[in-house]
């Protein structure tokens, strides 16, 4: 007789154990050992956290493992099982590598390819028909493409529209992680000492009444956006460092429906806006996707939301500051151009419908559209696609970690007709959908990947842009990761090309995250090596950095809704001198509206305590020496960014930590 030693991991999750009866089979390019029931030693049966150990026989040598049968039966009650790996040790004394991590929760056999997948190995056990999910089951019923709203990228369908537990087990919250989102979500208004605001339906008194309910000393940085929101210093920073970096480019040339003149911006005559341009100091923020898009009714009152055009000078101070706003798209007499230099309170509401505006952009737009959308596209595509031994999907696998379930509570909580967003925000209700599909629009391949579009923006070299800076460094290293993987893996352009499983992986992308549309440069298939390390370093760069770079500041910079009003109740002024405090009071969104959004950025900012910070990976899917090598240097460069950041941050007033590798979180998971 042949003895293999088989030894089982069970995860570290809640209830991750079982008692049920477990049966295994190994499979090797020579035969099949006989289908043997696990007895555990445990009386308790695999136990969470724990590894169990047994012997299996066979009669001959099975040759080199390449797959092993799980199979799970209950006992005296059916239950789910999470299982993170199976270790064979051969009689050679060689030890073969079966990562699973997934939870077993039916009664099928389920079949795992050992974790090298070589290339080269015998395929009459038909291993290529296995898929990511046809291992453990038919990913054809599990992973289905849906659609929320016509001209939206698709998502996931599921059988429950608004149950996560609709979800397949794999793709749900850890018990931590979902108890503390449910207690945060549904304590938010009390931990802001806001209980009871909710529904008062009334204008703020004063911009100190405000004051005395905003929660101090939640974070740090919306402290200080409480002090300074008033000022054209702060005003400008934000659009280089803020949660919304996304928006601003160098001004070569003024736009045909923006008349600003000299006069209006450098009164003094000691320069030009035509001198200042070809230094590269004036800078531009429009908002133009938003002309058109109908504002929302809030609490059976209209709302106002403006699509303005902002311009930026840069001083030899090195301050950023706002020159000229007009906050329409079309230039007309009741469509002021607003100044510095105006009355205090026409200035002030100039600023507060650029910084609404500046809201649906970033929320809609630049977070939940580009960050978390195209997050669930990649991982619905991955999960279709790709075969769990895949080179590609052990690399992505780690950044695709509760995706699911955070964009299906998106949908319910956040754009659902009962939605946050859809009720208390100005571009919800009937703009909400027509606005994202607009967005969707605008997107191009070139616009997702960090170092093209800072230089599509000229932004190239604007100093103290630390959202540039960091996210740049990231990007390289990323990329010389990403591209050593697959370098490793594939020799060729060739293999590159015959792949299947990677050029079914594109396709699915561009047919249902871009609706096969080739103006957005996203490629079709994949014909060199260099296009699928480009492509997926954008993936991975979008799941996590970028994320991190428009999530992890809302509260920042939100959570004090004067500096970023989610909605506005009256039109901006068409004459200037008219405004004054209770003018800018009764604009502001009521007592109701500004506590919802507040407890909202709240839970859209909190970590959770199970987070995985970039480069970490608790799943071993990579079990080969070269790989772990590489992800070992991957961690090395990222902490050695995350010193560099760390000491810059010391010497700044205001510290920008988005983008520090180590509070940037592996995948879209909040």
């Amino acid at each position: 007789m042949v003895n293999y030693i088989v030894t089982i991991y069970t995860g570290r999750r809640l209830f991750a154990g079982t008692k049920n009866h477990v049966y295994i089979k190994l499979v090797g390019t020579d035969r099949e050992s006989p289908r043997k029931l696990l007895q555990s030693e445990e009386s308790e049966g695999f136990v969470m956290g724990l590894s169990s150990s047994f012997l299996v026989t066979s009669t001959k040598p099975l040759g080199k493992l390449v797959l092993i049968e799980l199979e799970k039966r209950h006992k005296d009650s059916q239950d789910s099982w999470l299982v993170d790996k199976v270790e064979v040790l051969s009689p050679e004394g060689e030890t073969f590598t079966f990562p699973v991590y997934s939870w077993l929760t039916d009664r099928n056999v389920h079949r795992i390819r050992e974790g090298t997948a070589l290339r080269d190995c015998d395929d009459k056990h038909e291993l290529g028909r296995y898929s990511r999910r046809q291992e453990l089951w038919d990913s054809n019923d599990t992973y289905v493409w849906g659609e929320f709203a016509p001209g939206l990228p698709r998502s996931m369908q599921t059988q429950n529209p608004i149950n996560p537990f609709s979800l397949p087990r794999d793709d749900q919250f850890s018990v931590t992680k979902g108890a503390e989102f449910l207690f945060t979500a549904v304590s938010g208004l009390a931990e802001l000492k806001l209980t009871g605001l909710q529904d008062l339906k009334e204008n703020w008194k004063s911009i100190d009444d405000i004051k005395k309910v905003f929660p101090r000393r939640q974070t740090e940085m919306s402290e200080y956006t409480q002090d300074h929101w008033e000022e054209d210093e702060f005003f400008g920073y934000q659009y280089l460092n803020g949660v919304n970096p996304m928006m601003i480019t160098l001004c070569t040339a003024l736009p045909d429906n923006f008349p600003v003149t000299n006069c209006m911006v450098f009164p003094d005559g000691k320069t030009t806006l035509e001198n200042e341009m070809k230094n590269g100091n004036i800078f531009l923020v429009n908002y133009k996707n938003l002309d058109g898009i109908p504002a929302n009714v809030i609490n059976g009152k209209q709302q106002y939301l403006m699509a303005p055009l902002v311009l930026f000078h840069k001083t030899p101070e090195n301050k950023l500051m706002p020159v000229a706003i007009q906050l329409k798209q079309h230039p007309a007499e009741d469509n002021p151009i607003f100044l510095p230099t105006d009355d205090k309170y026409d200035w002030m509401l100039a600023k507060l419908f650029v910084r609404s505006a500046d809201f649906s952009e970033h929320q809609l737009n630049y977070h939940f559209l580009r960050t978390h959308l195209m997050a669930e596209v990649f991982t619905m595509a991955m999960l279709r696609n790709l075969p769990m031994v895949h080179p590609l999907f052990k690399l992505l696998s780690p950044h695709t970690r509760y995706t699911l379930q955070i964009n299906f509570l998106a949908r319910v909580r956040l754009i659902s007709p009962q939605g946050v967003f859809t009720l208390f925000s100005a571009s919800g209700g009937k703009g909400l959908v027509p606005f994202v599909v607009k967005s969707l629009s605008s997107i191009t391949y070139d616009s997702l990947c960090i170092k093209k579009d800072i230089a599509y923006r000229g932004m190239q070299k604007v100093t103290d842009f630390y959202y540039r800076d960091d996210g740049c460094e990231l990007w390289d290293i990323l990329e010389r990761f990403v591209n050593g993987l697959l370098t490793l893996y594939y020799k060729s352009d060739a293999e590159v090309v015959e792949d299947s499983e990677v050029q079914n992986w594109i396709q699915d992308i561009y047919e249902n995250g871009f609706h096969s549309q080739e103006s957005t440069g996203i490629p079709q298939r994949f014909t060199t090596v260099a296009e699928l390390v480009r492509f997926v370093t954008m993936a991975i760069f979008t799941c996590s950095c970028q994320h991190a770079a428009v999530n992890s500041g809302q509260f920042d910079y939100d959570g004090w809704m004067p500096n970023t009003p989610l909605t506005l109740q009256l039109p901006p002024p068409t004459t200037k001198g008219e405004a004054n405090e209770d003018t800018v009071l009764k604009t502001l969104p009521d007592v109701s509206v500004t506590a919802q959004g507040m407890a909202t950025v709240w839970l859209l900012s909190k970590q959770s305590s199970d987070f995985v910070p970039l480069g970490q990976y608790p799943e071993e899917h990579f079990t080969e020496e070269k790989p772990r090598e590489m992800i070992k240097k991957f961690q090395s460069e990222l902490h050695a960014l995350s010193v560099k950041i760390n000491d810059r941050n010391e010497k700044l007033e205001i510290p920008y930590t988005y983008l520090d590798p180590a509070k940037v979180e592996n995948s879209v998971s909040i």
